[in-house]
């Protein structure tokens, strides 16, 4: 397996070089050269297995650099149960009603999502930086949950330091308890004067400046790192096995002719004859719901991907318009949901390279410019051929969404959850699954859940006070220069 960049410039690579790479040297970032096919008599295989065999599998047909032993031995390590929650389906599903889900991601070390690519990064990360003798300075940036998981996975790792950006200010205290209590000397946060876009920024800045980031041996955890989003395809095919699990139509089916589609594009092969289902996805940065997308193409039967917004709603207006137009820093809202509050999805130029046929010149084109929109053969694409839907929350929707999910369901849900559940009731299709990505659990934002429900959020024992705790982080200009600096401060540049 070979990977090229977006935009179309320089080499193909294998999948340990742009692990360590983050951003592809044209700007642009790396896809694979094709989606491996599964069919259904695959899928009827891997519905047997452990969440840890099925996070081989799959990756597996990504990854053929690093020996399948090692890398079966890798996944193991990652996801057990003790690790995350005890739960030995590691990302359980709890139906809310018949054909309504909300698949538990939170279970992690961070309570968060993102634990669930992020602990195996902090593994490969560790085992390639092992073989080669090498040191990496991770550079990245953080909405309020990536930040943490990084942390919590690479604390300790031999070799990694990392570079924690975050907009100051703008994250809940239980978030930034999270990242700055820790005390680790290879764990530096730098709180930014800015938003969220503004921390990205300078990310990509640097990581553009290949002098530098060649000298500085800078990588990204950020959901621009392929690896990490190639980790959340895994519980797509989880949460599918699981919500069909008693469907009638289980049987097999033949995969297209060979040629019939672009390797990249087209109807899931085995979505003919099995049982579909749909998921709804809070979205930010889209790199959640592009892993969703990548579970598609290989031939996963998802009937919808669905992205829910917040406020801060740039990804559902491009799918209700075909536009898509980025906001500045003053345009970009401060919500209760804050993970969501960006207005620049990075992860959104892989679809949109899909989307255009892999060309580089086009995608450049388009990521380089303040606004593009797609023609009307585009935007019907984007619906039928790929599936899309979206949806926007506010903040009274969200406490509404968490006071009526508490007294319907009896379950408690963190407000960009909430954002997910009020779309996915929106978009649910009579007879297809509908399947909520939980972002975080509701302990995490205190605040709001105080608003929607009278109550204080339950914690998990041993986290009560960690608001309290010393803090270990540095506010900086909104200036990529003053984070270069920081850098140079803080590592050895040889």
């Amino acid at each position: 397996m070979k990977y090229v960049s977006t935009r179309g410039g320089g080499l193909q690579k294998r999948f340990c070089d742009i692990l360590l790479e983050g951003l592809a040297d044209d700007g642009g970032l790396y896809l694979p050269t094709h989606y491996p096919q599964v069919d259904a008599a695959t899928l009827a295989r891997w519905r047997t297995l452990s969440y840890a065999e099925l996070a081989f599998e799959i990756l597996s047909l990504y990854i053929d650099d690093i020996p399948a032993e090692d890398l079966r031995r890798l996944t193991a390590q990652t996801y057990r149960a003790e690790v995350f929650g005890g739960r030995p389906e590691i990302t359980p599903l709890h139906t809310l009603e018949p054909g309504l889900h909300v698949q538990e991601l939170s279970n992690g070390p961070t309570l968060a999502f993102k634990d669930m690519a992020m602990q195996l990064l902090g593994a490969l990360f560790e085992y390639e930086l092992g073989r080669r003798g090498e040191a990496l300075n991770i550079l990245g940036a953080t909405s309020g949950d990536t930040g943490s998981a990084a942390e919590y996975a690479m604390r300790g790792r031999a070799g990694v330091r990392v570079f924690m950006l975050s907009p100051h200010g703008r994250m809940s205290a239980f978030q930034q308890a999270q990242m700055f209590s820790l005390q680790d000397a290879n764990i530096h946060n730098l709180a930014v004067r800015g938003v969220f876009d503004d921390c990205q920024d300078i990310v990509k800045a640097v990581s553009n400046d290949l002098a530098f980031k060649k000298s500085r041996r800078i990588g990204t955890v950020n959901s621009i790192n392929w690896a990490r989003l190639l980790a959340q395809v895994v519980y797509y095919f989880a949460g599918y096995f699981q919500a069909t699990k008693d469907a009638p139509g289980l049987r097999s089916a033949s995969p297209p002719p060979e040629g019939a589609t672009p390797a990249w594009g087209g109807p899931a092969p085995a979505a003919n004859d099995l049982p579909r289902v749909s998921f709804t996805v809070p979205s930010g940065n889209f790199g959640n719901v592009c892993a969703g997308h990548v579970a598609r193409q290989m031939g996963l039967p998802i009937a919808q991907l669905v992205v829910a917004t917040n406020e801060n709603d740039v990804l559902d207006e491009f799918f209700r318009t075909g536009r898509y137009a980025p906001r500045g820093a003053a345009q970009t809202h401060a919500t209760s949901s804050p993970s969501m509050d960006i207005s620049k999805a990075s992860n959104f130029e892989r679809f949109i390279a899909d989307l255009f046929g892999r060309d580089g010149a086009r995608v450049h084109s388009a990521f380089t410019s303040p606004s593009f929109e797609l023609s009307a053969a585009e935007k019907a694409e984007v619906e039928g051929r790929y599936a899309f839907a979206s949806g926007r929350s506010s903040h009274a929707d969200r406490l509404t969404t968490i006071r009526t999910c508490q007294q319907r369901y009896g379950r408690l849900i963190d407000p960009h959850t909430a954002d997910g559940l009020k779309v996915a009731l929106e978009r649910r299709q009579a007879g297809v699954p509908m399947i909520v990505l939980e972002t975080a659990l509701p302990a995490k934002f205190a605040e709001t859940l105080r608003e929607a429900t009278g109550q204080e959020p339950p914690r998990l024992a041993g986290l009560e006070g960690i608001e309290a705790l010393p803090k270990r982080v540095t506010v900086i200009d909104n200036d990529v220069q003053a984070v270069r600096t920081f850098i140079d401060a803080h590592v050895d540049p040889r």
